[in-house]
């Protein structure tokens, strides 16, 4: 079997790995904003939840859509 060379497997699983955190990040942010009710009271939230789907995007967008 022919081994992979680890520059090549670390760019495959970084944005794989990198993108499950940032989308677990959302989905926590995501469910404090639903628990907290009133959303304009946290515009910090707010900005933080769409840092993250930036991020998500940048890295969907890097890995060609396959996260």
């Amino acid at each position: 079997m022919k081994s992979i060379p680890v520059s090549i497997y670390e760019e495959e699983v970084r944005p794989t790995e990198a993108a499950r955190h940032v989308a677990g990040a959302r989905h926590l942010l995501t469910e404090l904003r639903k628990k907290l009710g009133r959303f304009e009271d946290c515009p910090e939230l707010q900005e933080a939840i769409t840092k993250l789907e930036m991020a998500l995007n940048i890295l969907t967008a890097k890995t060609g859509g396959m996260l």
